[in-house]
């Protein structure tokens, strides 16, 4: 029996890969094996940094809110502990950006938990 190559699924296969490490450097972006390497590694780093993602906001929210709460003498911690307690239903995206561009709104919030 003759051997049966199929080499339209093997070229769509590569293409695919070649396709992906598009804007790549050097032998990165058309050499098969070594695209192949880098693809495989970017998408690992994209897998891992979508969740990091997640966590530098909260960390850059967490800041916005201690910032905005110290112009009233308040710490971080003190002012979620008090927002906690008195069931406000914010949270700290929409916290961290009533701190940033809405003050007045956010005077409000600092008033209310005092």
């Amino acid at each position: 029996m003759p051997r049966s190559v199929n080499s339209v699924a093997s070229r769509a296969r590569r293409k695919k890969i070649l396709k992906q490490a598009k804007g790549y450097f050097g032998r990165r972006k058309n050499v098969y094996t070594v695209a192949k390497n880098a693809v495989e590694k970017g998408m690992l780093y994209s897998y891992r940094d979508r969740k990091n993602n997640k966590r530098n906001f909260r960390g850059l929210w967490i800041q916005r809110i201690n910032a905005g709460a110290r112009q009233y003498g308040m710490s971080y911690s003190q002012f979620m502990g008090k927002v906690k307690a008195n069931n406000i239903e914010l949270n700290r995206k929409v916290l961290a950006d009533l701190a940033m561009n809405n003050p007045d709104a956010f005077k409000a919030v600092v008033d209310k938990v005092k």
